[in-house]
């Protein structure tokens, strides 16, 4: 990406969004194209391998909060052509960005452009674009079940991006051939242009601020040294990661350009529902169906565990339906290495069909509590009201 492009391409655009769009916006719109547009899904589509390439760009520059800062900065700037005043201090006179970045395609990282460019205007020389550049942030998206979520697991990761061309190792030259100092810049990577009153250092037109001219391309990469590859890795998905969640895997993301650390490898988590547990925070939850006899005259029952070993819990008499109890220690695993609590709630049972015995039963205990009324406090608040 060069600054050129950095200032004349509308991000925004690319990503069908407005230029006050939130970052949930902007992430929304990017996982849609990008999931339209990944050449997994348009094998043998360059249109679609070329759009893809834009949207990534787009994103990895507007969801860093810094860049993107940046990047609005600079197009504020140069949006209506830059103007300064003239060699005799009346007038002035326009500057348009093709003559100050003449059309260079570098490998600039997008850090630091606005100081890079002042730095040229007034007679600072500048190898911004042979500077370490660090790679690009790369979001995926993996699903859990929700066992493994709360025990934390590995997952295969299979990743999509730009990397170093593996038939040129990321030279750009074919195979036999190496790549020449470039003549024109002494290797620089820098021309300078003197324009009255200000100098500028703008990217070498002749070996495009690479500082290096490939004389026979590599015809995978066209000499670009920078290619669309595939690889699978092993993620390490932390212990109680909750539906949801982005787990950043520092290091995993696009390898770096001119000796530059690799971006950052960002995991969105999707935990599929468990059919008899469900969670709340750092708590697991579970019901647990209780019979009537249990609920009023009390009792100690098994409850089950996520882990499968059950534990036991008192059920005091007189207990209602809904009521909820703790088992400590049974829950999600924090990351001071405690646990939370199983939180047990019980739902008294009203059998569906009775025996001749039941049914007597409760006939008599029907007759030995005729006189309580449990609606009676409630009818009464209704007159009133």
């Amino acid at each position: 990406m060069s600054t050129k492009d950095f200032l004349e391409k509308d991000y925004y655009k690319v990503l069908g969004v407005s230029k006050t769009a939130t970052p949930d916006e902007i992430k929304k719109s990017y996982r849609k194209l990008a999931r339209k547009y990944h050449p997994d899904a348009n094998k043998g589509d360059a249109k679609a391998e070329e759009r893809f390439k834009e949207i990534s760009e787009a994103n990895s520059v507007l969801s860093d909060p810094k860049q993107r800062k940046e990047y609005d900065d600079a197009r504020s700037l140069f949006g209506g052509g830059f103007r300064s005043p003239g060699a005799g201090g009346a007038g002035s006179f326009p500057f348009d960005l093709g003559d100050i970045f003449g059309g260079a395609d570098t490998s600039a990282g997008s850090r630091g452009r606005v100081g890079d460019i002042f730095g040229g205007m007034f007679g600072g020389r500048t190898s911004q674009q042979t500077r370490p550049r660090r790679g690009a942030d790369v979001e995926t998206e993996a699903t859990l079940s929700f066992t493994d979520a709360i025990d934390g697991t590995t997952v295969g990761l299979r990743l999509t991006g730009e990397a170093a061309c593996p038939t040129c190792r990321g030279t750009g030259a074919k195979s036999g051939s190496v790549p020449r100092v470039c003549p024109t810049c002494e290797g620089t990577g820098q021309s300078s242009r003197n324009l009255g009153s200000f100098a500028f250092s703008e990217p070498c037109k002749e070996c495009r601020g690479r500082g290096l001219v490939v004389d026979d391309p590599c015809p995978a990469c066209s000499g670009s040294g920078r290619a669309m590859s595939t690889r699978t890795i092993q993620a390490r998905i932390p212990a109680g990661v909750a539906d949801g969640q982005r787990i950043r895997l520092k290091g995993k993301g696009t390898s770096g350009e001119h000796g530059g650390p690799p971006g950052d490898l960002y995991v969105r988590v999707h935990v599929t529902p468990h059919p008899i547990f469900g969670r709340s925070g750092d708590n697991l939850t579970v019901t647990v169906p209780v019979t009537f006899t249990e609920a009023a005259l009390g009792a100690e029952i098994k409850v089950p565990t996520l882990r499968g070993v059950p534990v036991s819990i008192r059920i005091p008499a007189g207990t209602p339906s809904g009521r909820t109890f703790r088992a400590p220690g049974k829950g999600v695993r924090r990351k001071d290495g405690t646990n939370g609590a199983l939180l047990v709630t019980v739902s008294v049972q009203v059998p569906a069909k009775l025996n001749g015995t039941a049914r007597e039963a409760l006939e008599s205990f029907r007759d030995a509590t005729a006189g309580e009324d449990p609606r009676e406090d409630l009818l009464r608040r209704a007159k009133q009201t």
